[in-house]
Formats: C-alpha cells, structure tokens, sequence
C-alpha cells in the first residue's frame, strides 16, 4: 500500500499579479505524475474519482483549479488560453514538476493542448485529451466539426441573463448516462462556484479561439477520450484532432457523454493507468 506524505503540501500557488491558484496535491508517488486540468466553470474536485483510484496504484495526482474556478482566486482581466498556460507552467515551475502526464478535460483539453504545443520545457512527456474542446469548439467554412456559433452567442447572452440556469442546463447535458439527483445536485454546486465574469469570459474564448495550428506542434505520445454521446464537445472533434496530432491515439467510449471520466469510470481509469505506464 502507498503512502502519502504530505511534507511539501502546497495548497496554494502564486502564480504572479497577486493571483493564486488553488492545487490539490497529493505529493509523493512513485509510478508517475498526473496533472489534471478541469474544464469550463469547474474545478479540479471533478476528478476524485481518478485521484482515488491513482493514488493507491503509486500515482502522484496534481489537480489546478483555473484562475476564476473552483477554489482559485477570481480576479477581473484576462481570461484566455495563453493567460491558462501561463498559469500552469507557473505551478510546474513552483512544484519542481518533471516527466508528467498532463491531462485535461474540455476546455481544459483544450488548454493543455496549447501548453504542449507552445511550451518547450520537455517536462510534459504525454498528453490525455479528456473529451476536448478542441482544436477549434465552433464551426468554420473550413472547420465543419464543432458547434455552431450561434449555440455559444446564446449561451453567452443566458450568463449575462440567467447563469444560474444556464449552468444547471450545462450540468444536464454533461451526461448521457442518468445520474443519481445527489451527484447532479453536486456537479451544479461545482460550478457554481464559479466567477461570473470568469465563466463569462471563457465562453467568448470558447468560440474564439482557434487551435489548429497547434496540434502540428505537439510532439509528444497523446490520447484522446472521448464520449460517442457526448452532447457538449462533438466527437468529431476528438477525430479532428486524432488526424492532426502525430503519434496520438483515440478510444471512443461508445455510452458515454461529456463526463466520460465518470460515466464509464472503471474502463476510463483503466485507459488511463495503461497510457501512464506505457
């Protein structure tokens, strides 16, 4: 049985301007590190279930909770995907991180793949794509594989109107499985606790951000998750970015919708653990 010594626990990392990102950290393993990045309007508390389940197999697990998420502080500014990066290499740099897996979910995906694209600090040695919004979340003439812009203008025109609403409908469609009312219950008190401005913010990154260009860039092992079902991020998305990114690897999880990583919990972690150690 592994045991976990905390000695270096950093609950908090300033990652400069006066912010400070909130890190769960585990601290000590010996088969690996992962560090997990959440999606939009989440914190990293969506992946206990891998924590749980990693930790005991010898797994390091590291989650970051975004600027403007979870437990992280929430100032008004910038909010994109080079403002993220910025901020995770920050926490790399303040906890020595070296040979980890990077894996992020959603946008988060999408964040992580701009950080092993724009990033050469070889500390990154593999890449998990978590039902990605990526490369590109909405629609172009050359792009037809995301979503329609018109589905994030309204999105953005209901958090200015209604978030609260908005985010219970988000919650609603992160499953295409039924959940227990209590774990719905607990997904919408996550992200709840979401800034309004930052929530705001990353939906107009969402539909602006365009990543194509990076995935030529990405040079490490990748896999990518994904939902057949998945009501959220199409699973196009995932093919799009399977063909753009060399040496990478695609599962398709046949039942499951955006949250994979609890839907099919057993085999997801399961992919997982064998990504991490191959």
């Amino acid at each position: 049985m592994v045991t976990v010594q905390t000695k270096s626990y950093r609950p908090f990392v300033d990652v400069g301007g006066g912010v400070q990102l909130y890190v769960e950290d585990t601290c000590e393993g010996s088969s690996g590190t992962i560090v997990f990045i959440p999606g939009w309007a989440i914190g990293s508390r969506v992946f206990e279930y891998q924590f749980q389940h990693l930790v005991p197999r010898g797994y390091r697990c590291i989650g970051v909770d975004l600027r403007g998420f979870g437990n992280s502080d929430k100032p008004w500014g910038d909010y994109n995907y080079d403002v993220f990066v910025d901020d995770i290499r920050e926490v790399l740099d303040a906890l020595e991180l070296d040979d980890l897996v990077l894996a992020g979910h959603s946008m988060g995906a999408a964040i992580s793949l701009h950080y092993a694209a724009t990033q050469k600090d070889d500390r990154v040695k593999k890449l998990l794509l978590i039902s990605p919004a990526a490369p590109c979340f909405v629609r172009k003439d050359d792009f037809p594989f995301g979503v329609e812009k018109a589905v994030l203008d309204q999105m953005i025109n209901d958090c200015l109107k209604d978030r609260v609403k908005l985010l219970a409908k988000f919650g609603d469609s992160l499953f295409s499985k039924p959940v227990s009312p209590a774990l719905a219950r607990y997904f919408h008190s996550l992200v709840m606790a979401a800034s309004p401005y930052a929530t705001l913010k990353c939906l107009e990154a969402l539909r602006d951000t365009d990543l194509r260009k990076d995935m030529g860039q990405v040079k490490v092992p990748t896999l990518i998750i994904h939902g057949r079902q998945d009501a959220i991020a199409p699973f196009a998305l995932a093919e799009a970015l399977h063909r753009g990114i060399a040496n990478s690897q695609l599962i398709c999880l046949e039942e499951s919708g955006h949250g994979v990583f609890y839907e099919d919990l057993a085999e997801f972690n399961r992919h997982l653990i064998e990504f991490a150690r191959g």
